[in-house]
């Protein structure tokens, strides 16, 4: 990662697991007066920086960090300092890791993660010691549904909200007869299960249910399922090297020819590069595309480029807009993250002009969002159409009033 020098970085990469790593009791947090006005705040940034998911979370964290070198090195008039922990994307380690960085490193806030186990172990740590929360990817529906609290916030999505459109999407296009198929654990659950909801309503029928476990990428049996079933379309969710991994072997089989893909945006976000001519043609609803022409995304890729020599992605723009989240809550009590009220307030009251379009918070603190319907051509994500505008997910369990 690079080090910036506007702004006081601390590195700490911990790589633990659930044997060796003492569980570190984190206590419920107590607040005290103000503390002095040039003091940083400690923003700990729990991602992926290892494993199948470690470019999302590589480019989370870039774009966080853009967003904080726009503003000189301070979010709301007070300095950033970063400590750093890789989850690896296992839930088994999330505890003990969410305990550390809220209990040993002392952060005053936690931005994570990607993988939806590893987020919602982190949920509970930060109900049990209000500790501010932002999720800049986790799509688990319980983290804005029944474990919602007023201390934990999402720029990203939730799993049913990606995904619920795109039943719409594939019976409007004459599809009545789906395969499905993704990995067995809770976002592969969910954002299927959204899809087959809207499209099941509607009068479709999901034909074959196809799962492997997490995140295993063996998929010639599956395909041979599908190959055999012959249905009109497939509806997966797979993403990073699992979904390179996914594409190029249903290509290979000959499958993108005669039954066409789709999914989730994440099949085809930040993996076209990998996929190569096997991703072309590929539809998929998410809440971006590459060619959003609006002023916000022009400028955000620009600057994104500058940065890393790398082309933005949805990952990086949830990271910039986790950012600028907390940008709005601090600047309302002029850097005081002691003020939470207020703070908190703000930050679910906020309408971000975001490079995804118009973004702005429900009472769960999950995002209100369009959520497009994109083909991949010329390389890039490309925008058909809005499958869905301003999306609300029902947050259903949320106790938040």
């Amino acid at each position: 990662m690079t080090k910036n020098d506007k702004f006081k970085l601390t590195r700490r990469t911990l790589l633990t697991s659930a044997a060796g790593v003492a569980t570190f009791a984190a206590a419920p947090r107590l607040f005290t007066p103000a503390i002095a006005q040039g003091a940083p705040l400690k923003v700990g940034m729990m991602l992926p920086y290892s494993g199948t998911y470690a470019k999302l979370g590589t480019f989370i964290d870039n774009g966080f960090k853009l967003y904080v070198e726009q503003k000189g090195g301070k979010l709301g008039g007070r300095a950033i300092e970063f400590v750093q922990v890789d989850d690896e994307s296992k839930p088994e380690a999330a505890t003990d890791n969410m305990n550390r960085i809220v209990g040993r490193e002392k952060a005053d806030v936690v931005v994570g993660t990607v993988h939806s186990g590893v987020a919602m172990a982190m949920v509970k740590v930060a109900r049990d010691t209000n500790t501010l929360m932002i999720i800049p990817n986790a799509g688990a529906n319980d983290a804005t549904g029944a474990a919602c609290a007023p201390n934990i916030f999402r720029t990203s999505f939730s799993n049913w909200q990606t995904c619920y459109p795109a039943g719409k999407v594939l019976f409007d296009a004459g599809v009545k007869n789906v395969a499905t198929v993704t990995w067995r654990y809770t976002a592969g659950a969910e954002m299927i299960g959204a899809f087959t909801e809207n499209f099941t309503k509607l009068g479709g029928k999901v034909v074959a249910d196809l799962t492997v476990p997490f995140p295993e990428v063996e998929f010639q049996a599956l395909i041979a399922q599908i190959a055999s079933q012959k249905p009109d379309a497939v509806f997966s969710f797979f993403a990073g090297g699992g979904a390179v991994k996914f594409v190029k072997d249903y290509a290979a089989a000959g499958l993108n020819k005669t039954i066409p893909l789709y999914g989730a945006g994440f099949l085809t976000d930040g993996t076209i590069p990998a996929q190569g001519e096997a991703a072309n043609g590929i539809k998929t609803t998410l809440h971006y595309a590459d060619n959003l022409d609006n002023p916000a995304n022009v400028a955000f890729l620009k600057a994104f480029k500058a940065k890393t020599n790398n082309d933005g992605d949805i990952y990086a723009v949830q990271g910039y807009d986790a950012a600028a989240l907390l940008d709005i809550g601090l600047t309302a009590v002029k850097g005081d993250d002691k003020a939470r009220d207020a703070m908190i307030k703000a930050m679910g009251d906020a309408k971000i002009d975001s490079p995804r379009g118009p973004l702005s918070f429900n009472k769960a603190h999950n995002p209100i969002q369009n959520i497009y319907l994109r083909e991949v051509r010329n390389g890039r994500n490309e925008m058909i159409s809005i499958a869905q505008a301003a999306v609300d997910d029902p947050a259903r369990g949320c106790k938040i009033s």
